[in-house]
């Protein structure tokens, strides 16, 4: 069976109050109990793929404590913890570190380079190769500690415009698929990481830019639902012949996030690699 997109627990923390206060892109203001009801579907959704969910309790002093896919990148039984420039995310990285560690039994691996930054949400794998995106939030240094933490993989640092993370703009729909939108800087972007590609990929072209932010778990594809993204919730269900769900998340899109920043997938390994 192949191993890529297969995952056995999940990582969500729940939405606190000051979720509320984190600006948004069009200066509209968060809907808490929407916000909640979205987290609540992707948790369900999750559950229903036999993934089983850690959720976290809401912490009120980090409003970007939701996105815990930022703070960890996690292949083979190991967990690069990573280092977003902010020191507010400090306490965010420390709860996920020790949840790696005690709950899930991970290997855990410190970005220790003193000037590296590294958001994960800025880290792409293929299944065969990692793409990392140089940054507001990442940099060359922290691409070289994710490339020395799994260096039987290609790791190619590629430059990222504008503000949005690398997987806001491109993520794996299913094995060998991009997902990106035909945003212009997303596709500046794609260009990129296919000219520097160690392997070839199909790609899937989406009208909306939020909906090229999308999960592929356990053989399923997650992606936002046709309210939000009409034509390219009609591409997903012409151009895909794999199980899918839709969800809702108009309330993460208003930060500019999207659904793989609100979950920190995990396929927990009976041997851990030896490092």
């Amino acid at each position: 069976m192949p191993t890529f997109g297969r995952y056995t627990h999940a990582i969500v923390s729940r939405v606190p109050d000051s979720f509320q206060n984190l600006p948004t892109i069009d200066g509209t203001c968060i809907d808490l109990d929407k916000a909640r009801i979205q987290q609540d579907a992707l948790v369900r959704c999750l559950r229903s793929l036999d993934v089983d969910v850690l959720e976290l309790p809401p912490d009120e002093e980090s409003p970007n404590s939701v996105f815990t896919s930022d703070c960890a990148v996690i292949h083979q039984g190991v967990a690069l913890i990573c280092r977003p420039p902010s020191l507010q995310r400090a306490k965010d990285v420390a709860t996920i570190r020790a949840v790696l560690r005690k709950e899930l039994e991970m290997h855990v691996v410190e970005t220790n380079a003193p000037k590296a930054l590294i958001n994960a949400s800025d880290v792409l794998f293929t299944g065969k190769e990692f793409f990392v995106g140089v940054g507001n939030e990442t940099n060359t240094e922290g691409a070289l500690q994710l490339a020395n933490a799994w260096p039987e993989y290609p790791t190619t640092p590629v430059k990222l415009e504008g503000f949005r993370r690398l997987r806001d703009r491109i993520t794996m729909a299913g094995v060998d698929v991009f997902s990106v939108s035909s945003a212009e800087k997303s596709q500046v972007l794609l260009k990129r990481i296919e000219r520097e590609a160690s392997h070839r990929y199909q790609v899937l072209t989406l009208p909306e830019e939020d909906a090229a932010n999308c999960l592929f778990v356990n053989g399923t594809l997650i992606h936002i639902d046709s309210c939000e993204a009409s034509d390219s919730a009609k591409l997903f269900e012409e151009r895909v012949d794999y199980p899918q769900v839709s969800l809702s998340l108009s309330e993460f899109q208003k930060t500019g996030r999207g659904l793989s920043s609100i979950c920190l997938l995990v396929r927990k390994f009976q041997n851990i690699r030896t490092l």
